[in-house]
């Protein structure tokens, strides 16, 4: 009987949508990890984003030029899975060119959602 009733919420840009009872502790539950390896280059980030979605089950969700050389990837995932994906992906961009940072974000607040790029 619960599982029927359905909630309309009103976002911030307008757009209407129906969530089922229950659905919303779910999207909550199933975060996933956030990782991102940044490089000086981009044949190191393309190395690195090659090597983190072989090694690992998770998924690559964009990047993010940010200017001076520097390129950045970012994975999702699980937990685990994102930790090696992201261990890898450092080697990789490592032993091809310059390592600048990496970072695991394990459930990242879901505003972080906003600024997150993607692949089109």
């Amino acid at each position: 009987m619960f599982s029927k009733l359905k909630f309309k919420i009103i976002d911030k840009i307008g757009i209407k949508l129906n969530f089922k009872k229950g659905l919303r502790e779910d999207i909550n539950m199933k975060q996933e990890a956030l990782g991102m390896v940044e490089t000086r280059g981009l044949v190191a980030a393309i190395e690195a984003a090659d090597a983190m979605v072989k090694a690992a089950d998770v998924t690559l969700i964009g990047t993010e030029k940010i200017g001076s050389g520097l390129v950045t990837v970012m994975v999702r995932g699980d937990v685990g899975a994102v930790k090696a994906a992201t261990e890898v992906g450092a080697s990789a961009a490592g032993s091809l060119g310059e390592l600048v940072a990496v970072h695991v974000i394990p459930r990242p607040n879901g505003d972080v959602e906003k600024i997150l790029p993607t692949l089109e």
